[in-house]
């Protein structure tokens, strides 16, 4: 039940050292508030607001600290509503496999965010409208399924007001959503770091569209799970007789092997992403007959849905993985992969656009087709015991094996890092392991160094 008071007090614009330096305080019966601004024309127009209305009599809401007139206007709006806005308003300007992580991120907390549970859909249910159809903006224009529907519009009847999230705790149960798999399991430490950050810019952008007064996850003593730092399991890595070996029973097995023998190489000898090997075109490569050569790698092709991608291919085009988007990667590559690139140039020649690798039809390499062969190749090269255990069990622990071989070799973590496409700081958590497995000659040097002066 809303709280008025008549008792209103409004002090006069203090400037702080922050990001929204212009900072507006005023009291409400015995509560406190603030809005901090980024100009001082932007204060000066709310305290003017915030004046006026208090002079022409108006109640003010106390938790709010909002005058009626303002605050039946915002609390019209609801959080489902306001969700759908900011999916809008990042739509554009995000990528297609960004798009699906904000709608993920919305459709998770959004049964957090209802007046009362009674009657809500089943949470799978609930989880594929919501991400599929509520916040997904290319799907607005066209019907859903009646079963959908029904779900969509129990969500916009029971939505809390997005002023509603000023209380804490019903934004400490959003934030233990983020925290748990729909089997209610935690999630990854990547997954709840992400929709964490996407739910505190929605509510940011609340405070935007003047629905919040301040962003509340500021003032909410909350902390993840915890969980051990993604490291790679040294187990899952293939040596480089290993790697030899797979990439052989690639090639030995079918025809639509050999087509992916040089695809599997670049991601072993040049560490290169899944994404990053299907668009790379011919003019991105030197291949000279003898001698290392390199590979420029700029643009990657994830492969993210017809639904999310606005040109309705499956798969997205964009730069590089959190690289500005027309960096370029340049990436030496051993006389190994260079006779793997020119051969199958010489077997297959290039797509039309340039592009190295296609399918036997022209299309882009998918997922679920170089899966397949990696599958075969490990059942035809490993051991029944090492076919059992993780070894090599993805394409992408290729990228890990070339990291690793790169550290083992002695080359500089900067320049691993560098041609990982990735931080140093992401090297040494990621890495951890093999990059601990130096100590031994780490340890010999140092001695040797000490005896000197002895």
């Amino acid at each position: 039940m809303t709280e008025w008071s008549y008792t209103v007090r409004i002090w006069a614009i203090r400037k702080r050292d922050y990001r929204k330096p212009y900072q507006l305080r005023w009291k409400v019966g015995n509560r406190s508030h603030s809005e901090s601004f980024l100009t001082l024309g932007l204060a000066e127009s709310r305290r003017a607001q915030l004046i006026t209305a208090a002079r022409q009599g108006e109640p003010f809401d106390v938790d709010s600290g909002l005058p009626k007139s303002l605050l039946t206007e915002k609390r019209n709006t609801t959080w489902y509503e306001h969700a759908r806005r900011y999916i809008e308003m990042k739509w554009p300007h995000s990528p297609a496999s960004t798009r699906r992580t904000l709608a993920e991120a919305m459709a998770t907390v959004m049964p957090a965010l209802v007046k009362d549970t009674k009657g809500m859909p089943d949470p799978r249910n609930a989880r594929a409208a919501l991400y599929g159809w509520a916040f997904n903006k290319n799907r607005w224009d066209e019907e859903p399924p009646p079963e959908v529907g029904k779900i969509l519009r129990w969500f916009e009847r029971n939505s809390v007001p997005a002023s509603a999230l000023a209380d804490r705790m019903r934004v400490r149960a959003a934030l233990d959503l983020l925290t748990r798999k729909l089997d209610g399991t935690t999630a990854a430490a990547s997954t709840i770091r992400r929709k964490r950050a996407i739910f505190h810019n929605a509510l940011a952008y609340a405070v935007d569209a003047e629905l919040l007064a301040e962003n509340p996850l500021h003032k909410i003593q909350w902390k993840a799970p915890e969980q051990v730092e993604e490291e790679v399991d040294p187990a899952c890595v293939p040596d480089p007789a290993q790697a030899a070996k797979l990439l052989a029973a690639v090639r030995d097995q079918s025809a639509r092997g050999r087509r992916l023998v040089a695809f599997f190489g670049c991601m072993y000898y040049a560490g290169a992403r899944p994404a990053e090997v299907i668009g790379l075109r011919l003019q991105d490569c030197d291949l000279p007959r003898r001698g290392w050569g390199m590979l420029r790698l700029r643009e990657t092709r994830p492969r993210s849905g017809t639904a999310w991608t606005d040109s309705g291919d499956a798969h997205d085009r964009r730069g590089l993985k959190h690289r500005p988007r027309k960096a370029v990667r340049q990436v030496p590559i051993p006389p190994e992969l260079v006779s793997l690139l020119r051969w199958h140039v010489m077997a297959y020649g290039v797509a039309p656009d340039g592009r190295l690798f296609r399918t036997q039809r022209g299309g882009l390499i998918q997922d679920t087709g170089y899966g397949e062969v990696w599958a075969e190749a490990r059942a035809r090269a490993l051991t029944p015991s090492q076919y059992a255990s993780s070894l090599a069990k993805r394409p992408y622990d290729l990228r890990h094996a070339a990291v690793s071989t790169w550290l083992s070799s002695g080359v500089e973590p900067q320049l691993v890092a560098k041609r990982a496409g990735h931080s140093v700081a992401v090297l040494f958590r990621v890495y951890a392991k093999f990059l601990s497995d130096g100590d031994e000659a780490a340890n010999a040097k140092i001695s040797a160094r000490l005896n000197g002066y002895g």
